[in-house]
């Protein structure tokens, strides 16, 4: 062989066993199931694994260095590219299943993905997976699970009888970053670890990252040596990151620790909720075992979906609960009295949420007075508690299962009160009412002690995972159950509730301050609720306009336009307060923005009619998609159709709005139905209890909508109010450099490409009012789009100096009417957020 593999040929490929530099590092190593192949931006090799030539031949040899093309064949290094060329993210992976790389070769899974600025091949024989599609693979598994008690408990059936695995363990991470096995499915002569604790530092935190970011890692055999990769000379000093690495080799500390277990063959599958890791199934095998790549797609998948069944059955649980506490506060609320008996009433009432907050005993914190019931420290003790209580935010709830971890005094009443829920009850002084829980001694089986043990290794002492994993018992105390997420939120809607009795018991006379504080409490609340059930909307239509999108601006636009047919549906209901909205002034403001002139093609009539604000987003969205398909396929397509909409109020009193397409190409019932069409068919049978009657004809599509008369108001004269046609077409152009003042970068990024695309030479992005001011003094531009609120400011001071210069501008708002403009600014004109092309055209 030759002396060299940084550069020089290399004449057997089959024998990469020598090199004339030391080792590399195991974590530029891999398993030696599959090979790897790293090209930079020129696609010229720069990286290959030691093994490469077990499975790649050549009567050439390999030189590292050469095209990709004089390793693979021209048809493999199409496919490769092509893949890569969808990668979009850090951690995207694209997959490849059963590509010859050799002509006439074997065929092989390849996995794609980004390593800094090189591109990663990593390629492993295929192995035949039948018929497997893995998107019927898991609807078969899901159905399986459908009435299940325990998820966890089928999901481990299921995942050991589609992959063989001797043992599969779910288990769930405890908020210590303990994990605990849950479920287990297991080969009868396997010693069984359901119940068994293992401690945070079986699996580090940056593991538990990586186990987010690459949620499928494998080991196909424990006891294999691993291939290293061979570095062209140019690249020798720079580490490989190989976090997205499929074949990634495992660390010494991983590997002893599953021979300790017994372990040959190991997989783990991540169970991710909201970006944290909730917990693994784990894989285990008595000997060396593979499963193919795309029989681990399968179960990739299987695992996202599990993860938001978890979800799924959680939060159910929690509304449950909500339902149960959400009658007990209408009770409580029923049963406030007068002044005078507040004391004695808020003693009785907390009694009575020892059902919602379930406890040993309580204390009433009150204009200096503590009144206590059940087992609770002493009076003495809990004043000096107050002062620990007093050093925390008083508008929120504070709960702990271990009290004496955070507050050392109480080791001497924690079997009393070894952890508490307090809930402040006043503002102006530090009143509460407080839950106590006695200890609780819990007895946790641990998967072998917990001992740290320093072994010699080539960099220093280290420690030594653990060797024993057989069941070992400690006894737990100074704890308590811990308080669930639950009666946390249970908690938290009771401390609103019983605000107005915690102040009449601490003798406020301030009512006008303390309604004012009740309502603003309630609008975040409601604002919170709100915003998210938006943003859990918009949520839902990028995942499904991502479907029907054939590449990124197609994407971008199907995306944009359904988000402004919802932006211009809730202008229109919050500009009466959240109330009724026009149905007439709907059609005509999505007609006039998605059509501009052709608008004139569409037909209205109907009645004076309004909808409630919930019928009124759907409609909205109902119609936007109407509009699109009207435009794209059917009779707005060309010159010559028509559309004409009528509603009419049936003998039930329900609403009923009739689509007639005529003069257009002719159409035909659609093969597919995408998103758009789902909405169009769904929605309002959906989420209003109504119905939708689609009729393809030849000569132009039928509908009709029948939406209950709950979500209608009958009421002559209905205020109308046409937007401009924010997509009508403006000759407008800007040009040098343009000032944008908006606080959220992400908003002020997609702007900024908006005024680049109008033609602005140069955006100069500024999140304050001083620093636009300070822009402003070295340069002069041409043009301004201000963001009127700015958190704690107004831009109103940017704006006054932009006056002084002479430099045209426009508000930017999401409050719609609801500014008071300062009188030199009332005549400027404002566009509400959010911004598009064609809006901010319009207003140049």
């Amino acid at each position: 062989m030759a002396s060299s593999v940084y550069g020089d040929d290399v004449s057997s490929l089959g024998n990469f066993t020598t090199c004339d530099r030391e080792p590399i590092h195991h974590i530029e190593a891999i398993q030696a199931f599959g090979f790897l192949i790293a090209v930079n931006a020129e696609w010229s090799v720069c990286r290959v694994s030691s093994n490469i030539g077990v499975y790649l031949r050549s009567n050439t040899g390999l030189r590292l260095g050469m095209p990709l093309s004089n390793v693979v064949t021209a048809g493999a290094v199409h496919v490769i590219r092509n893949r890569a060329a969808l990668l979009n993210g850090i951690d995207a992976v694209e997959r490849v299943f059963a590509i010859q790389l050799e002509d006439h070769g074997p065929c092989y899974d390849l996995a794609v993905h980004r390593s800094g600025e090189l591109i990663i091949i990593e390629a492993e024989p295929s192995i035949e997976a039948g018929d497997l599609n893995a998107g019927a693979m898991v609807r078969s598994m899901l159905a399986h699970m459908q009435g299940r008690k325990s998820l966890v408990r089928e999901a481990a059936r299921l995942i050991r009888a589609f992959t063989g695995f001797d043992r599969v363990m779910i288990y769930r991470f405890h908020p210590d970053g303990s994990g605990e096995v849950i479920a287990e499915k297991v080969r009868a002569d396997f010693e069984p670890f359901l119940g068994l604790r293992y401690p945070a530092k079986d699996i580090p935190k940056q593991a538990r990252a990586l186990l987010i970011r690459n949620p499928v890692r494998i080991l196909a055999d424990v006891g294999g040596e691993p291939s290293r990769l061979l570095p062209h000379a140019s690249i020798t000093d720079t580490p490989l990151d190989l976090s997205m690495s499929t074949l990634r080799a495992h660390s010494a500390m991983h590997i002893e620790y599953l021979q300790n277990m017994g372990v040959a063959a190991t997989m783990t599958v991540s169970l991710v909720r909201d970006n944290t890791l909730w917990g693994l199934i784990s894989c285990h095998h008595g000997s060396p075992r593979k499963i193919g790549f795309e029989q681990r797609t399968t179960v990739e998948l299987f695992g996202q979906v599990l993860s938001l069944l978890i979800e799924k059955q959680e939060r159910a649980d929690v509304a449950a609960y909500e339902a149960h506490t959400r009658k007990m506060r209408d009770e409580i609320t029923a049963s406030i009295v007068q002044r005078g008996a507040a004391r004695h009433t808020m003693t009785d009432l907390a009694g009575r949420l020892a059902d919602l907050v379930p406890c040993d005993g309580f204390a009433v914190y009150a204009d200096g007075i503590v009144t206590r019931t059940g087992t609770t420290p002493t009076a003495d003790e809990c004043k000096a508690l107050h002062e620990f209580l007093s050093d925390l935010p008083a508008n929120q709830i504070y709960a702990t299962d271990g009290l004496s971890l955070s507050y050392a005094p109480a080791q001497a009443f924690r079997d009393r009160a070894a952890g508490l829920l307090a809930m402040p009850i006043s503002r102006s002084r530090r009143d509460y009412l407080v839950f106590f829980r006695k200890e609780l001694a819990q007895t946790i089986t641990w998967a072998g002690r917990l001992d740290d043990t320093l072994v010699p290794g080539p960099d220093g002492p280290r420690l030594s995972p653990r060797k024993s994993f057989e069941a070992w018992r400690e006894i737990v105390g100074g704890r308590t159950a811990p308080w669930t997420k639950a009666e946390l939120v249970a908690a938290d809607a009771m401390r609103i509730t019983l605000l107005e009795m915690a102040l009449e018991l601490a003798g406020l006379t301030e009512i006008d301050t303390r309604v004012a504080t009740q309502k603003q409490e309630m609008l975040i609340a409601e604002l919170n609720h709100r915003v998210r059930n938006i943003l859990g909307l918009i949520r839902g239509l990028i995942g499904q306009s991502r479907r029907s999108a054939r590449d990124v601006d197609t994407f971008a636009t199907i995306l944009g336009d359904r988000v402004h047919a919802l932006a211009r549906a809730h202008d229109q209901i919050t500009e009466k307060n959240w109330g009724p909205g026009a149905l007439e002034a709907l059609i005509s403001n999505e007609a006039a923005a998605f059509l501009g002139d052709g608008a004139r093609r569409v037909k209205i009539i109907g009645p004076d009619m309004l909808l409630q604000p919930q019928a009124f987003s759907t409609i909205a969205l109902v119609v936007h998609e109407l509009m699109t398909n009207a435009a794209k396929y059917g009779a707005l397509s060309d010159a010559s159709g028509h559309v004409a909409i009528d509603w009419f109020v049936n003998e039930t009193g329900d609403l009923t709005i009739d689509w007639l397409e005529t003069g257009g190409p002719l159409v035909s019932t659609p093969t597919r139905r995408g998103f758009g069409s789902t909405i169009i068919q769904r929605s309002v049978p959906h989420e209003l209890g109504g119905s939708a009657t689609l009729n393809y004809r030849g000569s132009g599509l039928e509908a009709r909508f029948v939406v209950p008369t709950r979500h209608v108001v009958h009421t002559p004269n209905a205020p109308q109010r046409a937007l401009p046609m924010i997509n009508a077409p403006s000759t407008a152009r800007l040009s040098g450099a343009v000032l944008l003042v908006e606080d959220n970068i992400i908003i002020a990024m997609g702007t900024e490409e908006l005024l680049m695309t109008l033609g602005a030479d140069n955006v100069l992005v500024a999140g304050s009012v001083a620093t636009a001011l300070q822009l402003l003094e070295t340069e002069t531009p041409t043009f301004a789009l201000l963001d009127i609120n700015l958190g704690a400011e107004m831009s109103w001071p940017v704006a006054t100096r932009l006056r002084e210069l002479g430099v045209p501008y426009v508000f930017g708002t999401g409050y719609g009417d609801g500014i008071d403009y300062p009188l030199e600014h009332r005549s400027t004109a404002s566009l509400t957020k959010p911004y598009s092309l064609g809006s901010l055209a319009a207003v140049i």
